[in-house]
């Protein structure tokens, strides 16, 4: 796990800034700067919007007496994609509203669900039952 950060922290740099490169030479310092901005604040904004509909549905089903399992890793995948729509970066952009925006965020809920299950089963993470 070390290993992928590591990879991570080094390569991702030089994927957004080629990202940079490739849409400034496309489009001109200017538009890719605007892009940039724009892309924060439409990805914040959804990130508000998308987040308040994951925290009403959660009260809604604690209020009727279940357990928001599924809603939770909604949360968690608004979270993360919200995050990543704030950080400068095309890549980072992406990858951030396709965690927020719902239709798409199945695929990263099932990929966590996955994690999540793995974890469980190695015993790194411990499930408790009241």
């Amino acid at each position: 796990m070390r290993k992928w950060i590591a990879v991570l922290i080094v390569l991702f740099p030089i994927v957004e800034f080629w990202g940079y490169v490739e849409v400034g030479e496309r489009l001109g310092l200017g538009k890719t700067i605007f892009l940039t901005v724009a892309t924060s604040i439409i990805g914040g904004v959804m990130m508000q919007f998308e987040g308040s509909k994951v925290m009403a549905d959660a009260k809604s089903q604690m209020n009727g007496g279940q357990i928001p399992g599924r809603t939770m890793l909604d949360g968690m995948c608004v979270f993360f994609g919200g995050i990543l729509l704030l950080l400068p970066g095309f890549v980072t952009d992406i990858i951030g509203f396709t965690m927020v925006f719902p239709l798409t965020r199945l695929i990263y809920r099932k990929l966590l669900l996955k994690w999540i299950e793995k974890k469980m089963k190695d015993g790194s993470i411990t499930f408790y039952r009241r």
